[in-house]
């Protein structure tokens, strides 16, 4: 016999709450193996595949590509311990009492790639749950094929309430939840129209339309005409930029900001790079040495390494320094972050930037890679602007701009001369500290891009 089992997105962690499917690895009817990828999704952070805890054929997928889903929707439902798989072994014996047969043929294997919600930590409590909850039809013999294996019902069998329907809600839309919502609708009394049971768009209005205690308040306004949405191109903001949207907004909302700038002398900084890299070895970047001056400011400037408590109405001065630098990438703009620059050298830095701003672009960062930071620097130089008010990335407490260098007029030495200049930009979190603090900082930082030997001593 047969038992069908249904998968749901997991928590992937780092606050995440759905995700967008961006390519099914499996078919209906595939056999799977535990662990094995079974989707592609993208999280506001990154490109995930999401490993199957079970083994057996797959016989529902739920969301088509495109399609988002919050965390615990259901993502497909797999048949496991029948002829067509390896046979399982049995479960081992849990504290409570045998719930049946049923239980005895669900496989052992479980999954050890652990996402957050299932995982090696105790499949056995959870997926008890799944297999008490699901009807006897959803046991099905053995020797019947892969492609007649039913999925679980979702559906309110026609013989009990509505008001005991178990198990999630079939709905993919949030349309569909925020009108059944606002129309005071519990979204488990409706029956759905859709393939497997899915409650589509058209069953939460005739079910608004038929059931008087659900109806609209009589207060709410009623249009005497279609409203006309404006003309244009519509582009949903989700995933990376709707994150981005998002965090930016937050910060805008949360945090006083204020930003100062300053024009430095970068000739010698560019000169002693030079250097460095003819001298042999690894080559080093130009935003690692910006990144040593950062680590540097903040040891002798820590209030902008540090972040804002609200509920508890506390400044928390951070001790490490993990940097975190804008990259563009086909996906949008993210923060990848260097944990614990202000232990790195030069090298190590110019290493590590190299890796991130490779993954980024090809998408492969993973959440730990974008979480963390305690301060930003924004290289927007290479867009070829000269100055910006950065935004503060939420919750660090300040950013440092910093701009194209460009041949520029410039008093050196008492004489007009033609040297390479740079703006730097910094915006701070006006709750760390005042404007003596932000400036002390930042003229640390163009006195180092001036005089590169005071960075080298350190280097």
């Amino acid at each position: 016999m047969a038992q069908v089992l249904e998968f749901k997105l997991p928590d992937l962690g780092e606050g995440l709450t759905e995700a967008e499917i961006v390519r099914w690895l499996v078919a209906v009817g595939d056999v799977v193996a535990v662990d094995q990828p079974v989707v592609e999704v993208e999280t506001a952070k990154a490109m995930v595949e999401v490993p199957c805890p079970y083994s057996g054929v797959v016989t529902a997928r739920y969301g088509e590509e495109g399609t988002e889903l919050p965390v615990g929707a259901p993502l497909l439902t797999v048949a496991v311990g029948g002829t067509g798989e390896p046979a399982p072994a049995a479960v081992p014996a849990a504290p409570e009492k045998s719930t049946g047969d049923a239980e005895s043929a669900v496989s052992s294997e479980y999954s050890g790639n652990v996402l957050v919600g299932y995982g090696t930590a105790g499949p056995a409590a959870r997926r008890r749950r799944v297999r008490q909850a699901a009807p006897a039809a959803a046991r099905v013999p053995a020797a019947a094929p892969a492609s007649a294996v039913a999925p679980v019902p979702v559906a309110v069998p026609a013989s009990a309430p509505a008001s005991v329907q178990q198990g999630p809600v079939p709905v993919i839309s949030p349309l569909v939840r925020k009108l059944a919502r606002d129309g005071g609708l519990d979204l488990r009394q409706v029956r759905g129209s859709g393939p497997e049971g899915l409650i589509l768009r058209a069953d939460v209005e005739l079910a608004l339309a038929t059931a008087p205690d659900h109806r609209a308040p009589a207060s709410a306004p009623v249009p005497s005409a279609p409203s006309v949405a404006p003309a244009g191109e519509r582009i949903p903001l989700r995933g990376v930029r709707g994150a981005v949207a998002d965090k930016l907004s937050r910060s805008r909302t949360e945090i006083p900001d204020a930003t100062c700038w300053v024009d430095a002398d970068a000739t010698e900084l560019m000169a002693a790079r030079a250097a460095m890299n003819a001298a042999g070895g690894p080559k080093i970047s130009l935003l690692a040495l910006l990144a040593r001056i950062c680590v540097h400011a903040l040891d002798r400037f820590p209030e902008l390494n540090s972040t804002v408590d609200t509920a508890a109405r506390e400044i928390v001065r951070l001790p490490d320094v993990h940097l975190g630098f804008a990259a563009q990438t086909p996906r949008g703009l993210v923060v990848p972050v260097v944990k614990d620059a202000g232990k790195r050298t030069a090298e190590s830095l110019t290493e590590e930037f190299g890796r991130l701003t490779e993954a980024a672009r090809q998408s492969a960062l993973t959440p730990a890679d974008l979480t963390g930071g305690t301060f930003t620097l924004n290289n927007y130089g290479v867009f070829g602007v000269d100055g910006s008010t950065p935004i503060v990335n939420h919750p660090e407490a300040a950013m440092l701009g910093v701009g194209r260098i460009i041949p520029k007029p410039w008093v050196h030495r008492g004489e007009l001369a033609v040297r390479q200049v740079v703006q730097l930009s910094l915006t701070f979190d006006h709750r760390v500290c005042d404007g003596g603090t932000a400036g002390g900082f930042l003229r640390y930082v163009a006195d180092c891009v001036e005089q590169p030997a005071v960075l080298l001593r350190t280097v």
